[in-house]
């Protein structure tokens, strides 16, 4: 006899914090929620992406400042056991108590296990012992599984058991040789990281003629130059055509398509994501088992008859951002609640207006790459009447007193017609406490000519606003 189904308002599968984003907003509107997790609630974010990598890469970024600045100095390289203890804090040694707590405390319904839609409504949980527990859905089930990494089909690349994020920012031995694969920023922020702390010979080898290729051109030459400039052997225009690896935890050996043959003792790959979509049984609603999820403003997925079926976070492709992520989230509970209860939908919350008019990314290299909006290239193809202007970021006082040295640069998109900011983009040392302020102003679309009224205070590296505007005319 089968199992009788738990019954739920909303069913979130995946526990991120995308998902757990929805969980609280439905619940919070008066809601119940189950939330199902396969793997460790929390997510990659909290234990194999943003909150690792950033642990890694504080005490580089840290050392770095205290170089530019005279009168400190660092006494020996960088402990890096110290630093990998603290990381492990940081994602709480692998043991997500504390998040299945907070999601129960919401309160929510926390099922561990592998999650599976079986028709309208319907989900199947497969528990880690085998059991299968049916869930059934009043009103909406929301798909929140994210993202996996993206491997490429070079021969004996997946053979050779590459890393990727997980394990770069899961390291427990750095590799005296590292190769990377990819410009993006994963492949950037790891490489310093694992550089700094012991990849004493690290080569990327980039497919494009840049780093970091989605922003303007100028954050990847000054990324690259400072990579170049700490030993990182950055290879523009490269392809890896084959990698051998024929004893499993030894040396990899690479080849590229200029017939060069590097050895390793790691090679990390950071090509990109794809969402997690397998296995999830689409099939068992007419949907493809591959993803990304189409989905409308409210995150509700189209193609679904009666609307009940949800995709929020990297699994609808819309931005594979953390913060973007939980924003869809909070959209997305919002208005499932709202349906549920025959309330009218909040026009407000139902438009996308972040990533309508673009999201906020950092990039936590030295230096630090911080840009929202659109880019000039991106602007422009999109039709806006555009003007940029450019300043330098070193060129401001309160840079000057921050570091010796200073090198960064800072770019305003406007659209001429509106005479509003479709784009911001920062690079330079510890910039990234700028970037909030170009976000309000350009989801906000504060006019230049208001803008000019908010006075930065003296001496501090957000001057760079003033003389932004200046540069413009105003």
């Amino acid at each position: 006899m089968a199992n009788e189904a738990d019954v739920f308002d909303v069913i979130v599968i995946g526990a991120g914090p995308v998902g757990e984003n929805v969980a609280k907003r439905a619940v919070r509107g008066g809601l119940t929620a189950a939330v199902v997790e396969e793997r460790l609630a929390g997510g990659e974010c909290a234990y194999y992406a943003c909150i690792p990598s950033k642990a890694l890469l504080r005490p580089m970024g840290l050392a770095a400042e205290v170089s530019r600045v005279p009168g400190l100095e660092l006494r020996g390289p960088i402990d890096a056991p110290a630093v990998l203890a603290r990381r492990d804090e940081t994602v709480s040694h692998l043991d997500d108590g504390g998040q299945v707590s907070w999601i129960e405390n919401v309160p929510a319904t926390f099922v561990r296990g592998r999650g599976r839609l079986a028709g309208p409504l319907r989900v199947e949980v497969t528990a880690p012992d085998g059991g299968v527990r049916p869930l059934r859905a009043r009103h909406a089930v929301v798909i929140a599984t994210g993202s996996d990494p993206w491997i490429p089909d070079t021969p004996g690349l997946r053979e050779a058991r590459p890393w990727t994020n997980r394990e770069a920012t899961s390291v427990q031995q750095v590799p005296k040789r590292l190769a990377v694969i990819g410009g993006g920023a994963v492949a950037c922020e790891m490489s310093q990281a694992l550089h700094s702390l012991g990849a004493q010979e690290t080569i990327m080898f980039v497919r494009g003629d840049r780093l970091l290729a989605r922003t303007e051109p100028f954050a990847g030459e000054l990324v690259a130059k400072s990579f170049r400039d700490s030993g990182i052997d950055v290879r523009f225009g490269r392809s890896c055509v084959r990698v051998e690896r024929p004893v499993p935890g030894g040396p990899v050996t690479v080849h590229t398509d200029d017939g060069s043959v590097i050895e390793a003792d790691e090679i990390l790959v950071g090509t990109g994501r794809r969402a997690a979509v397998g296995d999830i049984g689409l099939d068992t609603i007419g949907l493809p088992a591959v993803g990304p999820i189409e989905v409308d403003a409210s995150m509700r997925a189209t193609g679904v008859s009666d609307g009940w079926l949800y995709a929020v976070g990297d699994v609808n492709g819309r931005n594979l951002l953390t913060h973007m992520g939980k924003y869809q989230g909070r959209i997305c509970g919002d208005v499932i609640a709202a349906r549920a209860q025959g309330r009218p939908d909040n026009l407000r919350a139902t438009r996308d207006i972040a990533d309508d008019r673009g999201a906020p990314q950092v990039v936590f290299t030295d230096p630090q790459v911080c840009a929202v909006g659109r880019t000039e290239a991106r602007a422009r193809a999109d039709g806006f009447a555009v003007r940029a202007v450019e300043y330098d970021i070193g060129a401001v006082s309160g840079a000057y007193l921050q570091a010796e040295g200073y090198t960064g640069r800072a770019k305003l998109v406007v659209d001429e017609d509106r005479r509003v900011l479709l784009g911001v983009t920062f690079v330079g040392p510890a910039v990234v406490d700028l970037l909030h302020s170009a976000t309000v102003a350009v989801i906000g679309e504060v006019t230049l000519d208001r803008l000019w009224h908010a006075v930065p205070s003296f001496p501090t590296v957000s001057e760079i606003w003033l003389h932004l505007l200046e540069e413009y005319g105003l």
